[in-house]
């Protein structure tokens, strides 16, 4: 019994002196994204648990990856902060909410300008979506992991009647993110801009305090606004990617090895966010069971094309008078790496 009870004693002190240097040693990615952690509901989560298995397998769970879902660590603009500080090292952003420190993200809001969704990842994966890294780099400190899917193209939902012409939005208070260009092409188009918390979004268009969103279909759909809401055009207008970033002081902390395995498995993670964004845009969980409860309409390319003739130049206006000439420059170059991506493509 003596020698048991040694035996134990030695086990517990060997434990309490090895175990705290092991955690010590072993680095923590607190990641904070917008939605549900299951991969199956969302592209947030769907990213975050791939990242999560990726990094804790490549790095041997050296690294571990602890996620917080649902915005649960605050807004947006204030986990960006938290992100800053290292309080959190990582965050999966909207642009509404990323523009808040990188105000030039707003030149991806150039309505109707990607032709189709493979355009998204060819000119955001390719060297333009380089060039905008490194310069959210250069002017707010981040180290970008990469752009996701926040689940294809918008489209507009409202309560009112079907939208087919820009006529059809004129009187019709639409909720935006807040941003400005969002703002500005909502209101070239007739409609009335009403910036709402994502929170509170499903309430306002129950209550009438707005008429109508837009959103992209997976979207829509898991925040069941089908439920308050009756017509549903597919209008592809704008394509708002999620913005990934890592704390710069703690991506600088990893060794090579695992500086490796957090970019492959950010790049796998995206892939997956964006496969889960189209499966679900197909499936009885997007617009199939939409189109059971709203009148769904596709705009015509003639159609599109009378949007764009009236939102492009109020949108293009905004970026040349908020950002200025870089700003321009940088819209400029996006609008190049569609057009060459499209080439690409034919």
């Amino acid at each position: 019994m003596r020698k048991l009870v040694s035996l134990l004693l030695t086990a517990a002190l060997a434990v309490m002196f090895v175990l705290p240097g092991a955690a010590l040693a072993q680095k923590v990615i607190k990641l904070h994204h917008l939605n549900k952690d299951d991969p199956f509901d969302n592209s947030t989560g769907a990213m975050a648990q791939v990242f999560k298995s990726l990094v804790e397998a490549g790095t041997n769970g050296k690294v571990k990856v602890q996620t917080f879902p649902n915005s649960q660590l605050g807004k947006d603009n204030e986990v960006l902060q938290q992100v800053k500080d290292n309080v959190i090292q990582s965050g999966i952003f909207s642009v509404g909410g990323f523009a808040a420190m990188y105000p030039p993200i707003g030149v991806l809001d150039i309505p109707f300008a990607f032709p189709n969704i493979s355009a998204t990842y060819a000119v955001l994966d390719g060297p333009f979506g380089q060039k905008l890294s490194a310069d959210i780099t250069k002017k707010t400190g981040f180290k970008v992991l990469g752009f996701g899917d926040s689940g294809g193209f918008f489209a507009f939902s409202n309560s009112k009647k079907p939208i087919k012409t820009p006529d059809d939005l004129k009187g019709l208070k639409i909720r935006t993110m807040g941003l400005e260009t969002h703002k500005r092409m909502v209101s070239a188009l007739g409609g009335q801009p009403v910036a709402i918390a994502w929170a509170e979004v499903y309430t306002a268009l129950q209550t009438g305090v707005a008429d109508g969103q837009m959103n992209p279909i997976p979207i829509i759909a898991f925040a069941k606004f089908d439920e308050v809401q009756k017509y549903l055009t597919l209008s592809e207008h704008i394509f708002a990617p999620y913005v990934w970033v890592m704390n710069p002081e703690f991506y600088k902390s990893l060794t090579p090895q695992e500086m490796d395995v957090v970019n492959y498995a950010a790049k796998s993670a995206i892939v997956a966010g964006r496969g889960l964004a189209r499966v679900i845009e197909a499936s009885d969980r997007g617009l199939p069971a939409l189109a059971k409860k709203m009148e769904v309409y596709a705009l015509t390319a003639e159609e599109k094309a009378k949007f764009r003739e009236v939102a492009v130049p109020a949108v293009k206006a905004y970026i040349k008078e908020a950002l200025g000439p870089e700003g321009e420059q940088l819209m400029n170059d996006f609008l190049t790496a569609i057009a060459e991506s499209e080439k690409a493509g034919k």
